[in-house]
Formats: structure tokens, sequence, C-alpha cells
């Protein structure tokens, strides 16, 4: 399970990389927040 939640953030987080690179702030940033909310290290909503 922490394999896959690292897989998808760092999907999300490169995806948010590449709208700030293309000047879209607002998804750029929500999708890197949502990458450290998905992402199994840190603040992670899927641990209690």
């Amino acid at each position: 399970m922490g394999t896959l939640l690292w897989i998808i953030a760092v999907i999300l987080g490169v995806i948010g990389v590449i709208r700030l690179i293309q000047r879209d702030f607002l998804w750029g940033a929500i999708l890197i927040v949502a990458a450290f909310l998905v992402g199994p290290a840190g603040v992670s909503i899927f641990n209690p």
C-alpha cells in the first residue's frame, strides 16, 4: 500500500511542477499539496 501511495504522490507532484512551469499556479499548487497529503511519508490522509 505504501508503494502505491508513493507512486501516486510522485505523479501528482510531477504534474503539479509541470503546471507551475506552464504558469498555471492554482492547479500546480493544488496538485503539489495533494501529493503531500497522499504521500506515505510525512503528512498523509491515510495514516491515523
